[in-house]
């Protein structure tokens, strides 16, 4: 494996660290990029990995502002990146962005899905519109980026997809949001039907399972109270919250050839949280 290091929320390699470019060369395209506020995204974390692995990263999202800023970021270390904004719940803009990445990179053999909107209320407080809204941006998201992505790959005989679902979809973990996790079930589902339907033509599907993460997404859509904060620190067996470089690296890892057998698995994040039973 690489050696990488942080320092803050840079990804470096120490001095006379020897480089192992683990996709060197590859294409690899993740949706949900960028940020919903200040600080690392899972997202994030993770396109930069496979750009410090030697990927040419696509780096797509819904703000043209992020996708750049994104794509800066890795192009600043020397290594290649793409910016391209997308709407993952529609299904014309997806595709154009394929056909973009396609274009400008080459076809991706590493499909990495990240978009997800942690929507939370009970049912009888969500209205059907904030149902289906959950479901298109968390679910039908995978559904639609893998139909425009696997073509190539199944044309290649080679492929690797990876998407990010969530430890609410098999544990409860104290949030009421039934839209959340069920779509998020049905990410893992999906990824084990299309690991097992595609297997034998080289396409390998998994899942990772992000515990308590420390992301942006946290305070811009479950809480930014500093109690709440400490709560979720505390909740973890290792009594504080994950990176998202803890998830980037588990993406890497999945994408490589390190990982060529393991295929349809659901991979928790999560420093225990879901082997444990209280």
């Amino acid at each position: 494996m690489d050696v990488l290091a942080l320092a803050g929320d840079e990804l470096v390699r120490p001095e006379g660290a020897k480089p192992l470019f683990l996709l060197s060369g590859r294409v690899a395209v993740v949706f949900g990029a960028g940020s919903s506020g200040a600080g690392l995204s899972n997202g994030e974390a993770t396109a930069r990995a496979y750009a410090a692995a030697g990927a040419l990263v696509a780096v797509v999202d819904l703000v043209a502002g992020e996708a750049e800023r994104v794509a800066k970021k890795i192009t600043a270390t020397g290594a290649t990146a793409l910016a391209v904004t997308a709407d993952v719940t529609d299904e014309d803009q997806v595709a154009a962005a394929v056909r973009t990445v396609v274009g400008e990179l080459g076809v991706p053999p590493v499909l990495h899905n990240n978009v997800g909107v942690a929507r939370t209320g009970p049912v009888l407080e969500l209205g059907l519109d904030d149902w289906e809204a959950g479901l298109r941006v968390n679910l039908t998201s995978v559904y639609l980026t893998t139909r425009h992505v696997l073509p190539s790959m199944l044309a290649a005989g080679k492929g690797v997809i990876t998407n990010v679902s969530s430890v609410a979809s098999i544990r409860d973990t104290g949030y009421v949001s039934p839209v959340y996790s069920g779509a998020k079930a049905a990410v893992n589902q999906l990824t084990v039907s299309l690991a097992l339907t595609y297997a034998a033509r080289g396409i390998r599907a998994n899942a990772i399972l992000p515990g308590l993460i420390d992301t942006p997404l946290v305070t811009q859509q479950i809480t930014d109270d500093p109690e709440a904060l400490e709560a979720r620190h505390a909740a973890s067996p290792t009594g504080r919250m994950g990176s998202p470089w803890d998830v980037a690296h588990a993406a890497v890892f999945l994408a490589g050839d390190a990982a060529a057998y393991v295929n349809g698995v659901c991979l928790p994040v999560d420093g225990g949280l879901s082997a444990r039973c209280r």
